[in-house]
């Protein structure tokens, strides 16, 4: 506990000092800005000095050229040192910004793996295979209740084409057995028949199987 309250009052020490230095560096900066419009101003003046004492007195006309030329110097150095206040001041932003993206990734990356503290790949599989198990028993039970009752009874459909084809033999059987059993005479027709029926009798008659068959029920009575 004391490890992480001590690393906190560090952070937070590490944040307070850049906020500090920056602060400090900006005042000192504008400090600096106030003293080169005040150097301006004074050049300026000795320069209007020099222009109206160029023909009448040379002497402060010179006077008055030293003086700006030690302004402008003094003028320069102000510029280099807010050239030198203002790196420094982007560096320490640029470095403050990189520490606080830091604490967030870490706060990230200690999140991910307070995630992934109770997740393994064999865990992972695991789930995945009871997930689908279940999935499968799920579709099992669908099947189930969609069939309607009484449609479970499986069928030998080999039982089935043999059945068929024993009624097909029977048929055929029966078929058979009719084309045997063919009457020794014909009846004769009552009498009002008309002549069509009687016509149609005669044509029947004339049929070659039926001719040979009495044909042979001729020669067998003799």
């Amino acid at each position: 506990m004391s490890g992480w309250m001590s690393w906190f009052a560090g952070k937070k020490d590490t944040r307070e000092g850049a906020r500090d230095a920056i602060v400090g560096l900006r005042q000192q900066l504008l400090m600096l800005e106030k003293k080169e419009e005040h150097l301006n101003k004074k050049i300026e003046e000795e320069m209007k000095k020099a222009k109206a004492n160029a023909t009448s007195n040379k002497r402060l006309a010179m006077a008055a050229l030293r003086q700006k030329k030690a302004h402008e110097n003094e003028l320069d150095r102000i510029a280099g040192t807010r050239l030198t206040l203002e790196t420094q001041v982007n560096a320490i932003e640029s470095a403050n910004l990189n520490a606080e993206t830091m604490v967030a990734m870490k706060k990230g990356a200690d999140a991910l793996k307070g995630i992934h503290s109770n997740l393994t790949a064999e865990g992972v599989d695991a789930t995945m295979d009871k997930i689908r198990e279940q999935m499968d028993l799920t579709n099992e039970i669908s099947d189930a209740i969609s069939n309607p009752v009484g449609m479970g009874i499986v069928l030998d459909e080999d039982d089935l084409k043999e059945e068929l084809e024993a009624l097909e033999q029977e048929q055929l059987d029966d078929r058979l057995a009719g084309a045997d059993r063919v009457p020794s005479h014909i009846p004769t027709s009552p009498v009002g028949q008309t002549a069509g029926r009687v016509n149609n009798a005669a044509q029947a008659e004339e049929d070659d199987e039926e001719a040979q068959l009495r044909q042979l029920q001729a020669e067998l009575a003799m």
